[in-house]
C-alpha cells in the first residue's frame, strides 16, 4: 500500500476512481438488495429477511448480474419488478452512509492539506454514480472534489475524458496521477501517458 509521502511530490492533481477505490460499492449494493427486499415485501407479501440473504448470497458468489435473476426464479417474481430493481440502483436512498477506505480518507486529507487538486473520475452510468457520491460520509472534504464521469465523454480505458481533464483544468501529464485497482484504469493511465497508482483495500 502506498502513502502520501511515497508520491512523486512534485504532482499536482489525483484522479481517483469511485467503485472499490475510494469505498467498498458492495457497501452499496447490500443497501440497495435490503431496500428492494422490502419494497417486494410489501408489495408481494414475502420474507424481506430471506430476500435480502438470498440476494446477499448470490451478489458474493455469482455478482451484481446474478442478483435478480436468481431472485426471479427461486420466488417466480416478475419480470415487472426488474425495472424497479435497476431504477432502485440509480435512486437509492441509503439508511446508512457510504464509509470511505480508511487509508484513501488519510490520503485525501493529506492531499487538501498539501492544496493539490481530487477529481474523481468514474466509469458506470452517471446518475447512479452521483448517487453513490452523495451518499458517501466524505468528512468535509466534498468541497474540495471535483466529478467527472467517464460515460459522458468516453468511457474507461478510453483516454478521452483524462484528456478533458488535463485540457480543461490547465495541467500537464506529468502533473497527475490516477489512483484505480481495474485493467480499464490501469489502461487509460497507459494510454493517456501519466501515472498510476494501484489501490487494493
Amino acid at each position: 500500500m502506498f502513502t502520501y509521502t511515497n508520491i512523486d511530490p512534485r504532482k499536482k492533481a489525483f484522479v481517483f476512481e469511485l467503485d472499490n477505490v475510494l469505498y467498498p460499492e458492495k457497501d452499496y449494493l447490500l443497501q440497495v438488495y435490503y431496500l428492494f427486499a422490502s419494497f417486494l415485501e410489501y408489495k408481494e407479501l414475502l420474507d424481506a429477511k430471506v430476500l435480502t440473504r438470498l440476494m446477499t448470497d448470490t451478489f458474493e458468489q455469482e455478482g451484481a448480474g446474478a442478483v435478480f435473476n436468481t431472485l426471479q426464479q427461486r420466488f417466480n417474481i416478475s419480470e415487472e419488478y426488474r425495472y424497479n430493481f435497476d431504477l432502485l440502483h440509480i435512486t437509492a436512498r441509503l439508511p446508512l452512509k457510504l464509509l470511505l477506505y480508511k487509508e484513501m480518507l488519510a490520503l485525501l486529507q493529506e492531499i487538501v492539506i498539501d492544496r493539490k487538486q481530487i477529481f474523481i473520475l468514474t466509469n458506470g452510468e452517471p446518475e447512479q454514480q452521483l448517487n453513490k457520491i452523495k451518499q458517501v460520509e466524505w468528512h468535509g472534504l466534498e468541497q474540495y472534489l471535483t466529478c467527472y464521469f467517464a460515460d459522458e465523454i468516453k468511457p474507461k480505458p478510453e483516454p478521452d475524458a483524462v484528456h478533458y481533464i488535463l485540457k480543461h483544468h490547465n495541467l500537464e501529464r506529468r502533473d497527475i496521477v490516477m489512483i484505480g485497482n481495474t485493467e480499464a484504469d490501469e489502461f487509460c493511465a497507459g494510454a493517456a501517458g501519466v501515472d498510476f497508482l494501484t489501490f487494493y483495500p
